[in-house]
């Protein structure tokens, strides 16, 4: 009589979408840079030293926040506590006193933003509390998808975030501002009602389109999550508001830069950047509109000819688009490409010391509205031409401060975009934050959903999938060392329906077991230089 054959796993493990190489690699480095000391920001060092341009710690936190956010929605939702954990690492930073410092300077006001300005007004250190959305409206979003993805009220409770201003050798005194996820939305919303609704201040005077988005992101959570309707209200009088102003939509096809309040002004758009970066994030609640200005809105500032995908400087762009208009040439050929270049080619360059992160800005846009194509191959050409780095089992792409070479070819990358926004637009999917909007993960949701705790990144593995099959009754999790060292991995499998599961590794039957009215198994595995695959499966 011959040997029985050994019992097969029913679930095919390879089946479900895994991590990327280079996706994985982006959480490991945004793990690596969130678990620094405080203080050490490796790799985050900005061009402008005080915190206040583009690149600045609070845009690269709330991106990496944001492409967390995505991954776990999206990709990874099994995997409770190595999201979770991570997420909360980026809020600790983002209220670290180095990020949000820049404020007392910056409240002081300046000709830049305000030219009428004769005095400097008297600053205040609240980073909280009147104007500043490019820091507000960023902490509310990561601390309202911090509540919605984990159902977990911290940063909802009086007093859990807490800025502390002491500095050593100036000032009267130590001051301390206090808030809750509530009062710092109160605070938001108090400053859009003062400016009429057009959107909150970033620095002094100037309401920029794209930061006013992030704030209305997180409202929106905290309505579902609280049964309240803020948004309901809110949104009818933004919309009226831009109307009023001449609307959002500018003759360019762009969304306008900024309004000047004391000038009652709006600032047109010369390039992409800022339209690009708010449609990313307001494709939640502008879907229709955004899908229809994308031709115009993207033309001429990026180009996809002959399988190559390319972001062009402004004043590229802008001449590319007069061709169009004025001597009806195609956009998309290299010809009219290259008698653009010529025609800026001797203009004087700007006297701004600093490059805004464009390219980041699109790649986000492309992926959230699903450009496929183009998204491929801008970051085919982001990793042949700007040295994708790997530490650590991290990648990222290392500062270059050169804007374009002498062929008017994009060479500079920021911080913002090398550790942040690349990372999003490859772990983003298309309508990401649109589905996030219009089915935001509820209590009740999560209570009834099995998921994983008891594992973190810090544990040395990365986590490949991390899938519930509802359908299937199964639990699936592929995990690797990212430095070939051995690890013991403990998982902590909950919210499992009572009855027989069975555990898998590497498709060999491991142990069955019965769980109770607990709902929770643990499955010990050892994660070696490979892909290990768990399977945890009902039995029926």
């Amino acid at each position: 009589m011959g040997s029985m054959s050994p019992p097969s796993c029913p679930i095919d493990a390879k089946s479900y979408p895994a991590l990327t190489l280079e996706q994985a690699g982006h959480i490991r480095h945004i793990h690596n840079l969130s678990t620094q000391l405080d203080g050490q920001w490796h790799h985050m060092g900005a061009q402008e030293p005080r915190q206040e341009f583009l690149d600045a710690y609070r845009y690269q936190l709330a991106t990496m926040a944001y492409a967390v956010g995505v991954t776990h929605y999206h990709r990874q939702p099994l995997l409770r506590s190595v999201y979770k954990g991570l997420l909360r690492k980026l809020i600790h930073k983002m209220l670290c006193r180095d990020v949000w410092l820049y404020w007392f300077n910056t409240s002081l006001g300046g000709v830049r933003t305000d030219p009428s300005l004769k005095a400097l007004r008297t600053p205040w250190a609240d980073p909280i509390v009147k104007e500043n959305i490019m820091y507000s409206g960023h902490l509310l979003l990561m601390v309202s998808l911090y509540a919605m993805l984990f159902d977990d009220d911290e940063f909802e409770k009086d007093g859990s975030m807490v800025f502390n201003w002491d500095p050593l050798f100036f000032g009267l005194g130590p001051e301390t501002f206090s808030y809750s996820t509530a009062t710092l939305q109160a605070a938001i919303e108090k400053e859009m009602e003062r400016n009429g609704y057009v959107g909150v201040c970033c620095e002094p005077n100037m309401v920029f389109v794209v930061c006013n988005q992030f704030p209305i992101i997180g409202m929106r959570y905290n309505d579902v999550r609280h049964g309240t309707h803020t948004i309901d209200d809110l949104l009818p009088r933004y919309r009226d508001a831009w109307v009023r102003k001449g609307g959002m939509v500018r003759e360019n096809g762009l969304f306008p830069d900024a309004w000047l309040e004391k000038q009652d002004f709006v600032l047109a758009a010369q390039d992409p950047g800022w339209t690009a970066w708010a449609a990313a994030f307001m494709n939640t609640w502008n879907g229709a509109l955004l899908r229809e200005l994308f031709p115009k809105q993207s033309e001429g500032f990026v180009t996809s000819i002959e399988g190559r995908t390319r972001v062009h400087p402004g004043g590229v762009g802008n001449a590319i688009r007069k061709l169009v208009v004025e001597e009806k040439l195609e956009a998309n050929d290299a010809r009219t490409v290259e008698r653009a270049k010529e025609m800026v080619r001797g203009e004087e360059p700007s006297k701004f010391p600093y490059t805004k992160p464009v390219l980041g800005y699109i790649l986000m846009w492309l992926s959230e509205l699903g450009q496929s194509s183009q998204l491929e191959g801008l970051l085919d050409f982001v990793d042949e031409k700007l040295k994708p780095t790997w530490e650590k089992g991290g990648l990222y792409y290392p500062r270059n401060d050169q804007a374009f070479d002498r062929d008017m070819e994009w060479t500079h990358m920021d911080p913002f975009t090398g550790n942040a926004a690349i990372a999003y637009a490859r772990l983003n999917v298309e309508d990401g934050q649109k589905r996030m909007w219009e089915q935001p993960w509820t209590s009740e949701v999560l209570s009834k959903r099995p998921y994983v705790d008891g594992v973190e990144l810090g544990q040395g593995v990365d986590f490949l999938r991390g899938d519930w099959d509802e359908r299937a009754k199964a639990v699936v999790v592929t995990m690797k060392s990212w430095d070939g060292e051995v690890r013991n991995v403990r998982l902590v499998v909950k919210n499992l329906d009572i009855g027989e599961w069975v555990v898998w590794v590497d498709g060999k039957l491991v142990r069955s077991e019965s769980v109770g009215k607990r709902g929770e198994m643990e499955v010990n595995v050892e994660v070696r230089g490979g892909e290990v695959d768990v399977v945890v499966v009902k039995q029926e």
